[in-house]
């Protein structure tokens, strides 16, 4: 499999500033319209955003002989999307994008059980302060510690288990068939729970829809590029500039703080993100 870390990082880097600005859509759109509804809409937008690129690439992008692993990842990917839309509602925009800051810490550990991938010990050590941000960051045992944030982190093993799953298909599988079968099965599968919950958007949403269903759909081909073209564990800390987008974000639009302690979280985690690139740096150098 290639292992291409700084281009890797690069992509991550464009993906999650996308679904930054997806994210700030779903809580806007979140205070009218429930969680399952805008799943589904996202999905189902996202799908047909996803179109015209597979058209341009012909309908043998679609062609694959791994639709047992497109139904794992679209499965525990869609679950994840579930709560991570749920934690957006209902934490304010900063807080839900750090909780989503575990997924990376998770990630060299299942490639490592699954796919046989080693950890380095700089990555071990990365690993290690990720988590001491992770700590600072959702203050467990304060008053201020909130419950709904262990959403977040079971939303956030899930997403590492998606995101694994793509490193396990990268080498046969193109980003645009790995996006347009999560978003077919997803779309399918989040139709599922609207028989109990749906309302229709109002004429004001479907701008917004739009609009989160295109960066919803460029922010994970520019992330499952990343993940066919580098290893999980080493580029997984990257996804950590989601707290720069999000702090950003909930700050200008509605106003958010962090506290001192999340920004010391948030600085150990970018840390932990800058110290594991550095051997693949050297390496490209040398190569």
């Amino acid at each position: 499999m290639p292992n291409n870390v700084l281009q890797g990082a690069l992509f991550i880097l464009l993906g999650e500033a996308l679904l930054a600005i997806m994210g700030a859509i779903i809580k806007h759109l979140s205070a009218e319209l429930p969680t399952e509804v805008i799943v589904f809409y996202r999905n189902l937008f996202g799908l047909i955003m996803l179109i015209p690129i597979v058209l341009h690439h012909g309908p043998q992008v679609l062609k694959t002989q791994k639709i047992h692993l497109h139904l794992l990842r679209a499965t525990v990917g869609l679950s994840a999307m579930y709560g991570f839309f749920y934690v957006l509602a209902n934490m304010p925009l900063a807080e839900a994008f750090l909780v989503k800051l575990t997924s990376p810490l998770f990630m060299p550990i299942l490639a490592a059980l699954w796919l046989g991938e080693v950890i380095k010990g700089r990555t071990f050590w990365a690993i290690g302060i990720g988590f001491l941000g992770v700590i600072f960051i959702l203050r467990p045992g304060t008053e201020t510690f909130a419950p709904i944030a262990l959403i977040g982190v079971g939303a956030a093993v899930l997403a590492s288990a998606a995101k694994v799953t793509i490193r396990k298909m990268g080498s046969t599988e193109p980003s645009v068939r790995i996006v347009f079968y999560f978003g077919v099965i997803s779309s399918f599968l989040s139709a599922i729970p609207l028989m109990w919950s749906w309302q229709w958007p109002a004429i004001h949403h479907w701008p917004w829809i739009a609009l989160m269903g295109l960066m919803g759909t460029l922010g994970q081909l520019a992330l499952t590029r990343a993940y066919r073209i580098a290893n999980p564990g080493q580029i997984g800390p990257y996804v950590y500039s989601s707290v720069v987008y999000g702090a950003t974000l909930g700050w200008v639009i509605w106003g958010e703080s962090l506290l001192l302690s999340t920004i010391i979280g948030s600085a150990l985690i970018i840390v932990a993100g800058i110290w594991n690139l550095k051997p693949a740096r050297k390496q490209a150098i040398n190569n």
